[in-house]
C-alpha cells in the first residue's frame, strides 16, 4: 500500500518571491493564497514552504530569530494557519522547513548564552577558549573563513557552520533537544503535514574539536549523529506526516539507514550526487553518463527499501536550464527534456517554482544586484586571492543562489508586485511567464501539468521498478520502469545534438504518450528530444 507522499508531487514554494500583496517588494503569505488554484491547476498534491519564521535575514531566513511565529514582512501566524486551512481545502497538503542545527544570533536563546558563562543558556550553544589568541582550531565554515566568531562578554569563542550569524546549537545538551523536540510538536499540533529538515546532517560535531584535515569532518555525518536522528524519527512517527532531510553528504550505499521504510529515520532525502557535477567555481565537469550512473545507483540502491526525493532545482541552486539544458537556443525544448529525465523516476518529484515555467539564471552584471551571503562571500574571497573582478563575478554567477530566488514571473511584465521587488525580475519575463505560458498548450508549464497527469494515472510510474536501458550513451539517458501490467520507456537526449534513436524504441514497440518536442525522422532523436512509450507489460518480463 503507497502512502500520500509517494503518490503525490511537491511543489517548493520560495514565500519572499512568490507573489507580493501588499507592494513592499517582497512575497507573502496572503500572496501564496492568492495563487492557491494555481497549484492545484498544476496538479501538485503537496507544497514545501521555505522559512516565513521572523529572521533578520542574513541567510534569508535560514537565520531564524523565533521558531513559533511568522516574520511581519509575511503576515502573522493567523494568516499563516489561513493559509494551511486553504491548501488544504484544495486537496495541497503542507510541509515546512525544520532548522534545528542552527538559530539566529538574535533568536533570545543565543542573546542570553553571549550574556555571561554562567547564563543558563549558555551551554544550549558551542563555546571554546582561543588557542594562543587565535581561534579555537582550524575548522571552516561553510560559507568560507573560521567557523568560530569571538564573543567578548565570555571571551569566548562561539561555532558556526554557516554564516557568523547562525550560532550552532548544542546539541549535546538534552535541554536543547527538549527544547527543539516541544517546538516540533507544536507545529505538528498546528496541523502542517511534515518537515523538510535543514541541514540535518551537520546536528552532531567532533566532540573533541581537533584540527581536521577537512571541515567536513568535524560536522558532517559524525560518528553519533544516527542517537538524535533516532530521537527525531520516533516523534516523526507519532503523526501522520513526510519528513524530508536535507543530507547531500550522505552517498547511496549509506542511504538505507535513513530511508529504510521500516526503521529509517526519515521517509526520503535530498541527494547530492547528480547535482555534485556543477562545481562551486563556475566550471562543469556534468557529462550524460555521470549523470546517469548517479541517478540509477539511487534507483538501485533503494529499489524496495527506501525511497528516492526526485529533484532538479531548489532554493540553493543555479536554474536547471543552465546546468542541463540550453537556456539560449532550446530553452522550451531542454526545460521539457529535463523535467523528463528525472520525473518518471522511482521516488516523489520536486518541482521548485518558476521551473514548471523553465525560468533560467538571472544574467547579473554587479555583485551588489545580488544577496546571496554565500555569492558576496565567495566574490570577496575570490578578489582576495587575486582573481580580477570579471573572473569572480561570472564565477559566483553561475551558482549563486539568487538564481533561484528572482520573483516569479507571472506576466509579461513581471506580476510580482507594484513595488520595488527585493530582487530583480530577469528581463525574459516579457516570454517566459505564467500568462503566456498557460495559454500555449506547447508550452514548459502544460508540459509539468501533464507529466503530473500521466504519473498520478499509472501505478507502474509511481512503484513499478525501475530498469536502466542506455546509462553509457553520451547523450541519451533511457530507462524503463515496469508495473505489473504495464511498463514504460523514457528516452531523452540531453544534448543539443541530434541523436540516433535508440533501438531500445523500436524493440520496446510502445505506445509513444509523451514527447518533448517532434521527433520528426524515425531513426532520430533531436537535441533535447525526447519521449515517453507505453505498453502492456510481456510476460517474459
Amino acid at each position: 500500500m503507497t502512502q500520500w507522499w509517494q503518490e503525490a508531487v511537491g511543489y517548493q514554494i520560495y514565500p519572499k518571491s512568490l507573489l507580493d500583496s501588499n507592494s513592499d517588494g517582497i512575497g507573502d503569505i496572503a500572496g501564496i493564497e492568492q495563487k492557491v488554484d494555481y497549484l492545484k491547476q498544476l496538479g501538485v498534491g503537496f507544497v514545501w514552504l521555505s522559512p516565513f519564521y521572523p529572521s533578520p535575514n542574513v541567510d534569508n531566513g535560514y537565520d531564524i530569530s523565533d521558531y513559533q511565529n511568522v516574520d511581519p514582512a509575511y503576515g502573522d501566524l493567523p494568516s499563516l494557519l489561513a493559509l494551511f486551512a486553504k491548501l488544504h481545502a484544495a486537496g495541497i497538503k503542507v510541509i515546512i522547513d525544520l532548522v534545528v542545527n542552527h538559530t539566529s544570533d538574535q533568536h533570545h536563546w543565543f542573546q542570553e548564552a553571549r550574556s555571561s558563562r554562567t547564563n543558563p543558556y549558555h551551554d544550549w550553544y558551542i563555546w571554546k577558549p582561543g588557542k594562543n589568541g587565535q581561534v579555537p582550531n582550524n575548522w571552516q565554515s561553510i560559507f568560507k573563513g573560521p567557523a568560530w566568531t569571538y564573543n567578548a562578554a565570555t571571551d569566548e569563542y562561539y561555532m558556526h557552520t554557516f554564516a557568523s550569524a547562525q550560532p550552532d546549537l548544542n546539541w549535546e545538551n538534552p535541554k536543547v533537544r527538549a527544547a527543539v523536540y516541544k517546538m516540533i510538536r507544536w507545529w505538528l499540533d498546528q496541523g502542517i503535514d511534515g518537515f523538510r529538515i535543514d541541514a540535518i546532517g551537520h546536528i552532531k560535531k567532533l566532540q573533541t574539536f581537533a584540527d581536521v584535515a577537512q571541515s567536513d569532518e568535524a560536522y558532517t555525518n559524525v560518528h553519533g549523529l544516527f542517537d538524535y536522528l533516532k530521537e527525531l524519527r520516533d516523534i516523526f512517527r507519532e503523526y501522520p506526516i513526510m519528513t524530508v532531510g536535507e543530507a547531500g553528504e550522505v552517498t547511496p550505499t549509506e542511504a538505507l539507514p535513513w530511508v529504510n521504510f521500516q526503521t529509517g529515520f526519515m521517509n526520503m532525502i535530498f541527494t547530492g550526487d547528480h547535482i555534485n557535477f556543477w562545481e562551486a567555481d563556475g566550471e562543469s565537469s556534468l557529462t550524460v553518463p555521470k549523470l546517469a550512473h548517479a541517478l540509477t545507483k539511487w534507483q538501485e540502491q533503494l529499489a524496495g527499501k527506501g525511497w528516492n526525493a526526485l529533484f532538479v532545482e531548489n532554493h540553493d541552486l543555479p536554474r536547471a536550464i543552465n546546468v542541463y539544458g540550453d537556456p539560449v537556443h532550446y530553452r522550451t525544448r531542454s526545460a521539457k527534456a529535463i523535467a523528463l529525465m528525472y520525473f518518471l523516476l522511482q521516488g516523489t518529484p520536486y518541482i521548485y517554482q518558476g521551473q514548471e515555467l523553465g525560468m533560467t539564471n538571472y544574467p547579473w552584471r554587479s555583485v551588489d544586484q545580488m544577496n546571496d551571503l554565500a555569492a558576496k562571500q565567495e566574490y570577496a574571497f575570490r578578489l582576495h586571492e587575486g582573481q580580477t573582478a570579471t573572473a569572480a563575478l561570472q564565477a559566483v554567477s553561475d551558482h549563486s543562489r539568487d538564481n533561484a530566488r528572482t520573483p516569479m514571473q507571472w506576466t509579461s511584465t513581471g506580476g510580482f508586485t507594484a513595488g520595488r521587488p527585493w530582487l530583480p525580475v530577469n528581463k525574459n519575463t516579457v516570454d517566459v511567464n505564467v500568462a503566456a505560458e498557460m495559454a500555449d498548450s506547447n508550452s514548459v508549464w502544460h508540459f509539468y501539468q501533464q507529466l503530473i497527469a500521466l504519473r498520478a494515472s499509472h501505478a507502474a510510474l509511481i512503484t513499478g521498478d525501475y530498469r536502466p536501458v542506455l546509462i553509457d550513451d553520451d547523450q541519451i539517458f533511457a530507462y524503463r520502469r515496469v508495473g505489473a501490467a504495464e511498463e514504460f520507456l523514457i528516452v531523452v537526449n540531453l544534448s543539443s545534438r541530434t541523436a540516433a534513436m535508440p533501438a531500445a524504441v523500436a524493440d520496446f514497440n510502445g505506445q509513444r504518450l509523451m514527447q518533448t518536442t517532434a521527433l520528426g525522422q524515425a531513426d532520430e532523436l533531436p537535441s533535447y528530444g525526447g519521449a515517453v512509450y507505453q505498453r502492456a507489460r510481456k510476460a517474459r518480463d
